[in-house]
C-alpha cells in the first residue's frame, strides 16, 4: 500500500520524512522546541528547509540545546565559534539573529507570557487547516503578516511574514497537509 503525502516530502530523506509524518501540521505547545523552530526557520531563509533539517543535531549541539538563557549571553568568542562551525549555517546574520531571539524570548517571558500562549493566541489555540484543493499554499497570510510584525517589534529578527508562514506551519499553528496526503486534518 502506497502512502500519499504532499509533494514536498522528499522521499530519498529518511529524516525529512518524518518530519513530514511526525512534526509538520502537528500543533507543538514545547516551549523550547517553539523556540528552536524559530530560529531554525530564521537560519532556512534564502536556503532548503531540508538543508536546515539535515543540520537540526549540529543546531542542538551547537546552540546549547536551544537554552534561551545561555544563548542570551553568548559573547564574541562563542560567535567566533559558531561561525566557525561546519554543521551551521555560518552567516554572522543569523547567528546575531538567535542571540537577539533568545534575548527577545526571555523579555516576553518576563513579561508573564510564555511563546506558547503568546503564539497560539492568534488562533484561538486551534489549528487553522488549510484547503488548498489545487495543492498550492500561500507563502504568507495577513495572519502570519500581523505575527510578523508584532514579532519584529517584540524584538525578534528573521521573522519575516514567509518565515513565519513557515514556522506557523511548523509547529502546526496551520496545517496545510495536501487533500491527498494521509495527515490531512480535513479528511478526519
Amino acid at each position: 500500500m502506497t502512502t500519499h503525502r504532499c509533494s514536498w516530502a522528499n522521499p530519498a530523506n529518511p529524516r525529512y520524512l518524518d518530519y513530514h509524518d511526525h512534526e509538520w501540521g502537528v500543533p507543538c505547545h514545547d516551549e523550547r522546541r517553539l523556540f528552536e523552530m524559530l530560529n531554525l526557520e530564521g537560519a532556512q531563509a534564502g536556503l532548503s528547509w531540508e538543508t536546515i533539517l539535515n543540520k537540526r543535531e549540529s543546531y542542538r549541539a551547537a546552540f546549547d540545546g536551544w537554552d534561551a538563557e545561555k544563548i542570551a549571553r553568548y559573547d564574541d568568542a562563542k560567535v567566533a565559534e559558531l561561525l566557525a562551525n561546519p554543521g551551521i549555517v555560518r552567516n554572522r546574520l543569523k547567528v546575531a539573529a538567535a542571540i537577539a531571539n533568545a534575548r527577545a524570548y526571555l523579555a516576553l517571558r518576563a513579561a508573564g507570557q510564555t511563546l506558547d500562549s503568546y503564539l497560539w493566541a492568534y488562533v484561538d489555540g486551534k489549528p487553522l487547516v488549510g484547503d488548498w484543493a489545487d495543492g498550492t499554499r500561500p507563502s504568507k497570510t495577513p495572519l502570519s503578516d500581523r505575527l510578523s510584525t508584532d514579532l519584529s517589534k517584540r524584538g525578534f529578527k528573521f521573522v519575516g511574514s514567509t518565515i513565519v508562514y513557515a514556522y506557523m506551519q511548523g509547529i502546526g499553528m496551520v496545517d496545510d497537509h495536501h487533500p491527498n496526503c494521509f495527515r490531512y486534518a480535513g479528511a478526519k
